[in-house]
């Protein structure tokens, strides 16, 4: 039974406004990550003069803050309240934009980027802590549901959003434009959501410090194995550091009395399941954005904007059917209700890879078959973590929600363009492909080899279309070990 404080936090506000608010500043924060490669072009030919490592850190320092502190800033927010927290990180948000915005050599802007994830990571699991304690409990997993949607449809509000503001202005323009968003959610946040109770737990700052670098660690190792070669000593090393500073962050939390995140939860295989889940979501989703906007550059011809606007019809089923996801739940379960939505992502992946050459309306509909997907997966995940920790802890619910997303999404870039990589080398013309080294874009090919310029652009299809078909069987394989430890746990539950 709720408390009274909590009573009265629930009632002090409307719990629709919450949500809206909640969602609002969750799509700012996800959509970030997808805009900023948008971007990468502009900066690349801007007077910064970045290097290929700069633009990739440019893009991934921001996932590498966000994901490593996610857990602890939600952790902060249970003890010390998780508005101020959520004021907090959307004012540190919007001052990190700024300060990329007006960089004037590429440290700024990765300062700037660095500032962001900070902000973004005391955002997310704070709005799912308000928005747990903001709603009954009888309409929790609609809530959450209508929530899982915005952070799916945030990936596509950053592709759209960020390619209308670059067709008008430039990389500078578009952090500018986050900046006043993150002002605009920061208003509205201070007057829609509610304080929430404090808890007087202990901060378990020696294993945060432990899990912020074992996750900077192995994040390192997946952003830079397509770069340096997956068996290159650096990302050798940090994967090595990732393990061992895992191994002692489980030994930490073992033993303190207030653990930040206490590994023995995850005995629960319905719980480790949903976190896998919640990975495997969002390594379709944003391998597909990875290749998306190029495809539909290289491949159709589309300008940047027209790229953005060539994602929409994956928001389609998001928009329309989440709101009817709760009830499927009830009717077929949890079990049944992930292997649908696996199976559909898996299909409309390989429908991706066969659409690429066909009319615009084939891929649409592709599109469209890998939105049900994430609309059945993310609020039936969502729910699942949420419900597997107590409502005084709803900000690391949020946070080991958001972290396990961030992983991933930078696992999705990092596999999937590796695949890309690979296959583009092999199927362009002799002349190139022996070139040492051989392009590994398009725009290096089409350096050397101008003339070539539909070879390249057939090549990179085809590369796109094999990286499309290897995140296909990924969520396949995957889907399978996460439905069989779901209905482990069920079991297990129901004992």
């Amino acid at each position: 039974m709720a408390s009274l404080s909590e009573e009265r936090v629930r009632t002090g506000r409307r719990p629709g406004t919450v949500l809206a608010c909640t969602s609002a500043c969750t799509a700012l924060v996800v959509g970030f990550v997808a805009a900023i490669n948008l971007a990468v072009p502009g900066l690349a030919a801007s007077s910064l003069a970045p290097t290929s490592s700069d633009l990739l850190w440019i893009v991934d320092a921001y996932v590498v803050i966000f994901a490593c502190l996610v857990i602890p800033a939600g952790a902060v927010g249970d003890k010390l309240g998780r508005k101020g927290i959520l004021l907090t990180g959307l004012g540190v948000f919007a001052a990190g934009a700024v300060i990329s915005a007006v960089a004037p050599n590429v440290a700024v802007v990765l300062i700037g980027r660095a500032v962001t994830g900070i902000g973004a990571a005391c955002v997310l699991p704070n709005c799912v802590g308000i928005l747990l304690h903001a709603t009954a409990p009888e309409r929790r997993t609609h809530a959450l549901a209508v929530w899982a949607a915005a952070s799916g449809i945030g990936g596509v509000v950053g592709n759209v959003g960020g390619g209308a503001v670059l067709t008008g202005g430039s990389w500078r323009t578009l952090f500018g434009a986050v900046a006043a968003v993150a002002v605009l959610c920061l208003a509205w946040a201070t007057r829609a959501t509610p304080r929430s109770t404090r808890h007087p737990r202990t901060l378990d700052v020696p294993g945060s410090l432990l899990f912020v670098a074992a996750v900077v660690a192995l994040l390192i190792g997946i952003i830079e194995g397509p770069e340096q070669g997956w068996g290159s000593t650096a990302v050798l090393t940090a994967f090595a550091c990732a393990v061992l500073l895992g191994a002692g962050w489980v030994l930490v939390e073992l033993r303190v009395a207030h653990p930040m995140l206490d590994p023995r939860l995850f005995r629960n295989p319905g719980l480790g399941s949903a976190c896998l889940g919640m990975a495997v979501v969002f390594f379709g989703n944003f391998g597909l954005f990875y290749v998306n906007a190029s495809l539909l550059q290289y491949g159709r011809g589309f300008s940047v904007l027209q790229a953005g606007l060539g994602i929409i019809p994956l928001t389609v089923p998001l928009l329309l059917g989440t709101r009817h996801v709760p009830g499927l739940i009830r009717r077929f379960g949890v079990p049944a209700t992930l292997a649908t939505a696996f199976a559909l992502t898996c299909a409309g992946l390989v429908a991706l890879s066969f659409a690429s050459a066909m009319a615009y309306p084939a891929y649409a509909a592709a599109l469209v078959v890998i939105g049900l997907g994430i609309m059945l997966a993310a609020p039936a995940l969502t729910a699942q973590i949420a419900a597997a920790l107590p409502v005084e802890r709803a900000g690391i619910a949020g946070g080991l929600q958001s972290a396990t997303r961030e992983l991933g999404s930078a696992l999705g870039v990092a596999v999937v363009g590796t695949v890309l990589t690979t296959a583009f080398t092999r199927h362009l013309p002799a002349a190139l492909s022996e070139h040492s080294p051989p392009p590994r874009t398009v725009k290096e090919a089409l350096t050397l080899a101008p003339s070539e310029h539909a070879a390249v652009i057939e090549a990179f299809t085809r590369g796109a279309d094999t990286a499309l078909r290897a995140a296909a069987l990924v969520v396949l394989v995957a889907g399978a070990l996460i439905v069989a430890g779901t209905r482990r746990g069920r079991k297990t539950a129901a004992r």
